[in-house]
């Protein structure tokens, strides 16, 4: 989920502050159909949530599912050691 380039860079903007498609295209350059794209992927893995703000949407990371998602790597990480 997180290996694309793009959709890396999307939780890094995300990350910092919840941002409309508007500003996410902004911040990295990318068409917004290809953006949306990338953003639906992340909302359908539970990484991102939604918020309507008038006519734009709102963007932020779920820092509970990031949080378990770390959880399960680390366990992945010593089951391999």
């Amino acid at each position: 989920m997180l290996a694309d380039p793009l959709r890396s860079r999307i939780v890094q903007l995300l990350a910092r502050e919840t941002l409309c498609t508007t500003h996410l295209v902004e911040e990295t350059g990318a068409r917004q159909t290809n953006l949306s794209n990338h953003l639906r992927v992340l909302r359908e893995a539970g990484v991102v949530e939604t918020e309507p703000c008038g006519r734009f949407t709102y963007y932020k990371l779920r820092p509970d599912v990031l949080d378990a998602l770390a959880a399960s790597l680390g366990e992945l990480a010593e089951t391999a050691r």
